[in-house]
This record gives C-alpha cells, structure tokens and sequence, in this order.
C-alpha cells in the first residue's frame, strides 16, 4: 500500500494563488468571449473548450493540482489489483438477486393482504361506510 502521512501546513503559498487567479481569468475569459465575439458557435464553443483546458492546466501546477494528480495515480494503480467477476459470475449473481427479489416482493405481498385481511376484519368486512 502505498499510504503516506503528510503534514498538513496550510501555508498559502503566493505563486499558487497567482496561478488560481490565471485560472479564474482563463475561465472568465472564455465565458466573455462567448458573449462579446460575434464569431461562429462552433468557433466559440471551442474558445471556451480550450479556455477551460488551460485553466485546468495551469490549476494543476499548484500544490493542490500536484495533490489530485497523485491521488488520480493511486487511484488507478489500486484499480489494478481489483479482481473483476468473470461474465458467467456476474450472470449468476444477477439471477439470484433477481429470485431473491421476487421471493422478498412476495413476502411483502403476503404480508400486506393478511394486514388488509386484519384492518378490514375489524372495520367490519366490507370497509365501506
């Protein structure tokens, strides 16, 4: 396992804020052009495409940028030690939940005419007034 303990310092450090700022103007830049530019959709579809992708390019270079990446990377090196069930599995536990369900819904229904049973009983049989 690949755990780590890490101080945790909540010292800001200046040139992350700066590159949160650039993000937050690429981001708006983008969304202005969308509104200001009298250029095809398409065209500015793409500015605000691209604008994003570089907002969360420059984002990712900041201390907390560096924390996703690696969380990601953990995250997919655990994905690989995970055991899939094979199809013929999956098949067979998908026909028991599904006979578990029916006999479950058939208990409740059970249930639910004898209490019916019970209420009309004691309203006096036909339950209407």
């Amino acid at each position: 396992m690949n755990t780590k303990v890490d101080s945790t310092h909540s010292a800001v450090n200046p040139l992350d804020v700066a590159k949160y700022a650039a993000s937050i103007l690429l981001i708006a830049a983008g969304i202005a052009g969308w509104y200001l530019l009298s250029w095809p959709t398409p065209v500015k579809a793409l500015l605000v495409i691209l604008s994003l992708i570089a907002a969360g390019a420059v984002a990712l270079f900041t201390a907390k940028g560096r924390e996703a990446r690696e969380f990601f990377t953990e995250s997919l090196f655990e994905l690989r030690k995970v055991v899939w069930p094979t199809k013929d599995e999956t098949v067979r536990t998908t026909i028991v939940i599904l006979i578990v369900v029916v006999i479950v819904s058939l208990v409740l229904a059970g249930f639910d005419w004898l209490i019916s049973l019970g209420v009309r009983a004691l309203l006096g049989q036909g339950g209407a007034a």
